[in-house]
Formats: structure tokens, sequence, C-alpha cells
């Protein structure tokens, strides 16, 4: 996918919509949101949110923290995560997918958990590895693969919009954008 962000003169073009570079300079100096995933190979997965926040001008921080293989440092990323200012974590996994529950269990920041896609079972054991988590232990559970990444980031920005009327109004020119392509576009064989 084509860099969203290109900035000329007055306006960034945030594909689908414009805003003003005053707008793009919201009060999120520092990134609120971590997107963190099992392995390298979840990125394909896990990029889709990054691309939403990106076109929202939504800085996040993103990670590699695996639960099998790094513990500790999974530990010590959900111990730490508020203190160091995330108000949100996504978490993406595959098979196992013990990432965004283990992260959930450590830290009051809300967590959004994404199954990626496996190739043995197509990301189901991801989805019932995320979503069964017994009481006490929250997580957000998206849906499976790229959609439920692009999904969480909207989320993700969403709850971030709560308090930042800014955010407030891209997400509603978002929405405003997506709509009128459908509008647009009422033929699907053109």
């Amino acid at each position: 996918m084509a860099n969203l962000s290109q900035t000329f003169a007055h306006y960034a073009i945030l594909a689908p919509f414009f805003i003003s570079k005053n707008e793009a300079k919201m009060s999120l100096t520092s990134p609120k949101i971590a997107i963190v995933m099992g392995s390298k190979s979840d990125w394909a997965t896990m990029q889709e949110a990054t691309q939403i926040l990106d076109q929202l001008h939504v800085p996040y921080h993103v990670e590699i923290v695996s639960a099998h293989r790094t513990p500790d440092k999974l530990f010590q990323f959900a111990e730490n995560a508020q203190q160091n200012g995330y108000e949100v974590i996504i978490a993406g996994a595959g098979g196992a997918a013990h990432l965004p529950g283990m992260i959930a269990a450590k830290t009051i920041v809300p967590v959004l958990g994404v199954p990626v896609k496996s190739a043995i079972l197509s990301g189901v054991d991801s989805l019932y590895s995320i979503v069964q988590m017994p009481k006490g232990i929250p997580v957000g559970t998206l849906a499976i693969g790229p959609a439920g990444a692009a999904n969480a980031g909207l989320l993700a920005a969403q709850i971030l919009a709560m308090n930042n009327a800014e955010l407030a109004q891209r997400l509603h020119q978002f929405r405003q954008t997506q709509t009128q392509s459908v509008l647009d576009n009422p033929d699907p064989r053109i």
C-alpha cells in the first residue's frame, strides 16, 4: 500500500480525507498506543492497524514481544505499559496466541487482541486462544486477520478520541468518507 501521509503545502493528504497540518498536530505527541505481536511473521497482519493509525495521524509504538520465546520481556512490557504512557495495547498473535491474554493479566491498560490467521487452522485456534479469557482478565477480541487488525486500530483510536476532540473529528471524517465512497459507487460492475 502506498504511503498515506504525503504532505503538500498547508495540507496533509490522508487518504481518504484532507485535514490541515495544524489539525494533524494532535495533543498526542508521544505514542499512547502500543502494537505488539508474537513474531515478525505477524507483521503482515498487524501493519493494517498501523495503516489506520497513520491515516488518522495517531502515533504508536510497534514491537515484537513473544509470549513463549521472550516471557520476561513480555512481563516487563506489560508491567510498565501504564508508566510508559500507553492507554491502549493492540496485541496480535497466531497459533497458541497467548500474548494478548498474558499482557492483560499483567496490566490494567485495555488490551485489544487480534487473532492472526494460521496455516493449520486458519486462525480459529488463535481466535479461541484470545477470546476465551477467564473472568476478571478481559481482552477485547477482534476478527481474525487483517480486518481484525484494521478494526483494532480504529477501536484504539476511538478509545483515545473519548478525551481528544481533534481525534474524534478525524474519526467522524473517516466514517463520512467511508460512507460517501459506498454511495458514490453503487454499481458493483463498474
